[in-house]
């Protein structure tokens, strides 16, 4: 198979990694294991152009992306979009999406698992038109993602002592906003007060991280939190943190193929994340889930994505 390789050098794990090595050592793995492969290494803020480009590019058969979250979702839309297989090296802080393909994550070891890996589909959603492989969410994580957002880290354990910060910001101030949802176009338009809402691509495992064991159920996982109190946020967190959050009393959690939100109150600054990213959040938003139809590379055998 003929691969290419995007790498984020300014991604997590990779901004300490002498790139040249690596992608020496990657390529006698791919070449021993039948494959030709070549890379580009490129900065942050080039990392989508590369890919549209690579995607684009005549005998490509698959396109291995390399980086944190940001870049992953990224890839696997333009994987999606242009039908190639995509492979993941996880170099990021949380590597959400290769934890749930049950990918090594060791930037080295994850070379030989991709090697010989098989080509499996597996479920990606959209949020108005636009691919995402983890989740949309408003509220709770939308404000802890701004405050982290608003401090200066240069490192992931950096991030991660932000992201704790934040989280403390957010406990004692909890959001509050109105949402009317229709699940499945049901035509119920169910009117809640919530603290936060989250629609994930699969439901969310048992785990603190919140991501999926099973990429293939052929399901949206839809959690509403109630409005919550200081005190209320901080069990939400223990809960979570004991991989718990579906058993916690204030929160919602159903599935779904297709969703539809409305804010009736949005304010003009409200926010929302799209794995990771902070966006402006619209005053509506269909979500849907596109049952197996991004390829992607897994361990051989691996029954979860089969």
């Amino acid at each position: 198979m003929r691969l290419k390789a995007v790498f984020n050098r300014d991604g997590g794990t990779f901004r300490t990694t002498e790139m040249d090595a690596y992608c020496a050592q990657a390529e006698e793995i791919f070449r021993a294991a039948g494959h030709e492969v070549a890379f580009a290494i490129v900065a942050g803020k080039d990392v989508v152009e590369t890919l549209e480009r690579t995607a684009r590019e005549d005998g490509v058969e698959a396109l291995i992306a390399g980086g944190g979250d940001g870049t992953i979702s990224a890839a696997a839309g333009i994987a999606w979009k242009a039908g190639l297989p995509l492979g993941v090296v996880p170099a990021g802080t949380m590597n959400l999406f290769a934890r749930s393909l049950k990918l090594p994550l060791d930037i080295r070891a994850v070379l030989q698992t991709l090697a010989e890996g098989e080509v499996r589909s597996v479920d990606i959603a959209t949020a108005n038109g636009r691919p995402f492989v983890h989740q949309f969410s408003a509220g709770l994580h939308a404000r802890m993602v701004r405050m982290r957002n608003a401090m200066n880290y240069g490192s992931r354990l950096g991030k991660m002592r932000a992201s704790t910060r934040a989280a403390l910001g957010v406990m004692l101030r909890p959001s509050r906003f109105e949402v009317i949802f229709d699940i499945d176009h049901d035509g119920r338009n169910e009117h809640r007060v919530v603290s936060a809402i989250s629609v994930s691509n699969n439901p969310f495992g048992d785990n603190p991280l919140f991501f999926a064991d099973d990429l293939t159920t052929g399901k949206l996982g839809v959690y509403l939190a109630d409005p919550l109190e200081p005190a209320g946020v901080a069990k939400l967190a223990f809960d979570i943190v004991r991989g718990k959050m579906k058993d916690n009393g204030a929160v919602t959690a159903s599935t779904a193929e297709t969703v539809r939100l409305h804010f009736p109150k949005r304010r003009s600054g409200a926010l929302c994340v799209l794995d990771g990213e902070l966006l402006r959040m619209p005053r509506d938003v269909e979500i849907r889930l596109h049952p197996r139809e991004l390829k992607v590379l897994v361990p051989a055998g691996t029954v979860a994505a089969a």
